[in-house]
């Protein structure tokens, strides 16, 4: 166990290296610097594969505890690996990785400090999963953030630099808002450890309620900003579709650090608290999430360009996994973890894929392929050496595949992990009680009709993308920039083929989630339990 305790720390040392060995080599564009960077890429990745490991040999229960500085808990800084966080550390590394190797085909030197901030926007989001205390948390989002203003920048252009404010201003709100529901807890409950507050809720003075319930609805704004959800998503899909595609790639996680926070103080703190409380939470968190998957369903219907669709994917599944938050059961947060691993790497996987369809096919063929075969000339007579069905380049095939594959795993079509997802959800949402409610059936709309919404989104830009002329010659795609591509959209596919040991391990790990007296006891100690 001490030794698991210790791999807690290492993703967020392994990034910080990449930051400090970046800043003391320079802004270089040398091939060592970028095998460098890379070579921190895939270390991380193992360390998070390390970590997982290590948790899934214990039951759902079992957490890496690491105590900065020896201090006591709850006084001192502590990060706690248990399944939930290792999950989305692995998820965050595997994203981090083929951004990277997908920069590193040209993005990389579009402008300056590429790498440290790249580095530094990885290391914050992995403590932002790893902390076990609020203040942290804080801290970790600010790091995260601060790198994110830099790269969103990355580029330049008029567009990048409007969105970039836009995205700026509405997070230095947020973390305004954040402060002050961390000011609020602690003022009510002298503790801003996240265990010791599940300790010290219930013993809150009655004259003190209602300030506790203010911070963690203040609190809860802050997150839900980040999250992306309706009404307060609109900083989302301009900053999203205008950031550079690498960029954007990474950011398709950022906005999973909301949902995770949500999801860790709700089943913590609020889901098992006070009932008047979590009936308003509940009910909240379904009405935001039903109307964040509606918004984004009917933006993603009317985005004709691949990135702006993206964006809006990013903004239904925010809005199914506040559903599922919200719906509270651990059949249905299983379900809900299988997505958010299948879901993040798909839209990651989008935001390159456009960058390369936009060096195979012009802009301009893509917008009138439609007009151009439905309306062609009626009289137009084949040559008879001209091929009726020329072969189509193995570069083409490859993307379109690619495209297939996203398009099968967002819109939740079988045979697919974002159908088992939804499925599971679904399930999940009907099996929980004896008579299904009027919130199971919405439930289930909500997820099947934004997936033909997704659907028919899908095919008209694939239409629009691929009936259309090849350009003359072969097509040449950078190898760099391929493999991050295949490589993200193969292990939504593997995670069809292995659904069942899958589903498994995020089944005891939603079962733990549900049952904090297992989070409290890792941390704080066996009698520490509620």
């Amino acid at each position: 166990m001490d030794t698991m305790n210790h791999i807690a720390i290492l993703p967020i040392l392994v990034p910080l290296a990449g930051v400090i060995a970046n800043l003391v080599m320079g802004d270089l564009k040398s091939n060592k610097l970028l095998r460098l960077n890379v070579a921190f890429s895939i270390i991380l990745v193992l360390v998070s594969i390390l970590l997982i490991v290590a948790l899934a040999q214990g039951d759902g229960t079992a957490a890496a505890v690491y105590s900065l500085g020896n201090w006591p808990i709850p006084f001192g800084i502590v990060l706690v690996a248990d399944r939930l966080a290792a999950l989305m550390v692995l998820v965050t590394s595997i994203l981090a990785l083929a951004a990277l190797l997908f920069a590193s085909a040209r993005w990389y030197n579009r402008g300056t400090n590429f790498f440290p901030l790249f580095h530094a926007l990885t290391m914050g989001l992995n403590g932002a999963f790893l902390t076990g205390d609020l203040f942290n948390l804080f801290v970790f989002f600010e790091l995260l953030l601060a790198a994110s203003y830099g790269l969103v920048l990355h580029g330049g252009g008029r567009n990048r630099v409007k969105a970039a404010l836009h995205y700026i201003a509405i997070n230095l709100v947020a973390s305004f808002l954040f402060l002050i529901g961390v000011a609020l807890i602690y003022g009510t409950t002298g503790t801003l450890n996240m265990a010791d507050i599940v300790r010290a809720a219930p013993l809150i003075a009655p004259e003190n309620r209602g300030l506790f319930e203010a911070g963690a609805a203040v609190l809860g704004v802050a997150f839900l900003i980040k999250a992306g959800a309706w009404p307060l998503h609109f900083w989302l899909p301009n900053t999203y579709s205008a950031a550079a595609p690498p960029v954007a790639a990474l950011f398709a996680v950022m906005t999973k650090v909301g949902f995770y926070a949500i999801l860790r103080l709700w089943t913590l703190i609020f889901a098992n608290g006070q009932p008047e409380e979590f009936a308003f939470g509940q009910a909240s968190l379904l009405a935001i999430g039903f109307c964040t998957v509606a918004y984004g369903s009917i933006g993603a219907l009317s985005s004709k360009a691949l990135d702006r669709l993206a964006s809006y994917l990013i903004l239904v599944s925010a809005g199914t996994l506040l559903l599922a938050v919200g719906y509270d059961a651990p059949s249905v947060t299983t379900g809900a973890l299988f997505y958010v691993v299948v879901a993040t790497l798909a839209a990651g996987a989008l935001f390159l894929l456009k960058d390369v369809i936009d060096q195979t096919l012009p802009a301009e063929a893509q917008v009138l392929a439609v007009s151009l075969e439905f309306y062609g000339d009626e009289d137009e007579q084949l040559d008879e050496d001209e091929e009726v069905s020329p072969t189509t380049p193995a570069a083409a095939t490859v993307i379109s595949w690619c495209f297939a594959v996203a398009a099968l795993v967002m819109a939740g079509l079988p045979p697919l992990s974002g159908f088992l997802a939804k499925f599971v959800m679904i399930s999940g949402a009907i099996n929980t009680g004896e008579t299904p409610t009027a919130a199971t059936w919405v439930f289930t709309a909500t997820l099947i009709v934004s997936g033909l919404f997704v659907l028919i989104a899908m095919v008209r830009n694939g239409i629009n993308i691929f009936w259309t002329s090849l350009p003359d010659g072969a097509v040449r795609i950078r190898m760099l920039e391929l493999v991050p591509i295949v490589g993200l959209l193969g292990l939504c596919v593997v995670m069809s083929i292995a659904a069942g040991p899958a589903l498994g391990f995020l089944a005891d790990t939603a079962a733990g989630l549900h049952n904090p007296a297992s989070y409290v006891t890792s941390v704080l100690g066996s009698g520490a339990a509620p």
